[in-house]
């Protein structure tokens, strides 16, 4: 299991981000993840993919909330003021509705969580130099990155590095990223690029103790 230096300061924090051999706690709230960029509130529902979505947030003591990937960005959030925790499965879809703008605005309208407040921390995921996608794709972040909507060609794209900047951007400083390549770490992560079909999942939590 996988932990975040600056989520583990939070002596409140239970988290992981899943590997292949990874032992879990055993209750972890899921959702059925669709690629979006829906988000969640756990409080009072427990179970494994209790309803269709992307993010879930919780502040409810003892009830770990996660997500699943194997190539998929794997994101934590731990508000270290009102104790409240988030796990967010970030695809290029996901990524690109916002669903880390979407989340911090949840946090905040449900708990008053504000990004100076946030601490997040952004799993293994494949990276930029395993991850090519095509024009059509890469265009979609313009946002971030201008030089890619007029682009034409195949490109390398860097999730984790795109939903770092955009926390970021939104006003969380204390940022982690693991820097790890699910697709290039077959010891350690399953890939669905690698693997296809045949690829496992690893799961991502986080939770108050």
């Amino acid at each position: 299991m996988l932990r975040a230096p600056n989520l583990a300061r939070l002596d409140w924090l239970q988290h992981g981000f899943g590997q292949r051999d990874s032992a879990y706690p055993a209750q972890i709230t899921t959702l059925r993840q669709i690629h979006s960029a829906k988000v969640l509130d756990a409080a009072g529902r427990r179970g494994d993919r209790i309803e269709e979505g992307d993010a879930l947030i919780s502040g409810t003591p003892r009830l770990n909330v996660g997500i699943r990937t194997a190539d998929c960005v794997p994101i934590l959030i731990a508000d270290a003021r009102f104790r409240v925790v988030a796990a967010l499965h970030a695809g290029w879809r996901g990524t690109a509705a916002g669903i880390v703008a979407g989340t911090l605005l949840h946090m905040k309208e449900t708990f008053g969580s504000q990004a100076g407040d946030l601490v997040a921390a952004v799993g293994p995921c494949i990276g930029a130099c395993c991850y090519e996608v095509g024009p059509e794709v890469a265009r979609q972040f313009g946002l971030w990155c201008p030089e890619l909507e007029q682009v034409e060609s195949k490109v390398k794209l860097d999730l984790a590095a795109l939903n770092a900047m955009e926390l970021r951007r939104l006003g969380v400083t204390d940022v982690w990223v693991a820097g790890e390549c699910t697709f290039c770490l077959a010891d350690q992560y399953y890939s669905f690029r690698r693997e296809q079909e045949e690829a496992g999942r690893m799961i991502s939590y986080a939770g108050i103790a």
